[in-house]
């Protein structure tokens, strides 16, 4: 679809780019012409992800746990030293865990907030003032959720995505005069080997949400790098501060409250 060198002399980041969704994307861009960094907090499962993607081109990774300021400058500095400049971020690491809100704890609370919003915006403020604003020119995906009509069963990842949803529009704003184009992909249920992990009645929820799906199927973790391509590339010049969303739409059809009810079922 898309030329072999389109992001050819570009560098990316890709944080929580050791398996997933951050995974795939990783691997398009190296497969389009890009230098990749990923960087995890988990060290070993890292090393083993830059083994596999330098089969597709130049990829190095970095531990680095994104709830830290200073792991993040120190990962700047790195991508500054070994690479001198970054061309685009793409913010995806990130994590959550299904609850009712009554149960989510003070610290499981701080913890997805931490993650998901302060992570996504401490991580964009420093490659901005450490690349993209020196160079007056930058690219930056926020990879968030499906929190267009609420997230009932996961209220603390739900108020960050929506977080990071605003963070987009206003940094995009913001950050136009030096030319740093900001945009977010929402992706919705996407089938991975995580659904394979959740106990019986989680997996029969999925199986019936996936049934319901206007598009009679789950998103692959290749539809959501397909779109983080899109605006990460020229061709999505004139975008910027929206949220696409890449989940069959989702967001606009079938019951919001199934996974919650399912979580409800738990506490009986």
């Amino acid at each position: 679809m898309y030329q072999k060198d389109l992001f050819k002399n570009k560098h990316v980041l890709v944080t929580g780019g050791r398996s997933g969704i951050g995974y795939a994307i990783a691997k398009q861009f190296l497969q389009l012409g890009a230098s990749v960094t990923i960087a995890s907090r988990k060290k070993d499962p890292l090393e083993k992800a830059v083994i596999e993607l330098s089969a597709f081109g130049e990829c190095n990774g970095y531990s680095c746990d994104i709830r830290n300021v200073e792991d993040i400058e120190i990962l700047a500095n790195h991508i500054k030293s070994e690479h001198r400049k970054l061309d685009i971020l793409i913010n995806n690491a990130g994590g959550q865990f299904p609850a009712p809100a009554e149960l989510i704890s003070t610290n499981g609370w701080s913890a997805v907030i931490n993650n998901n919003l302060n992570g996504t915006f401490f991580v964009s403020q420093q490659m901005a003032k450490t690349f993209f604003i020196p160079q007056r020119n930058g690219t930056i995906i926020n990879i968030t959720a499906n929190i267009f009509r609420g997230f009932p069963g996961m209220a603390h990842t739900g108020a960050a995505r929506a977080g990071v949803e605003n963070l987009t529009k206003t940094l995009s704003q913001e950050w136009a005069e030096y030319n740093i184009r900001i945009n977010a992909i929402a992706p919705g249920t996407i089938a991975s080997s995580g659904l394979d992990t959740y106990p019986a009645p989680l997996k029969k929820f999925f199986t019936q949400a996936q049934e319901e799906n206007l598009m009679n199927r789950f998103g692959t973790v290749e539809d959501v790098a397909n779109s983080v391509m899109f605006l990460s590339s020229p061709l999505s010049s004139y975008i910027g501060g929206v949220t696409l969303y890449v989940d069959g739409m989702e967001h606009l059809a079938g019951d919001r409250m199934g996974l919650y009810n399912v979580l409800k079922g738990f506490m009986k």
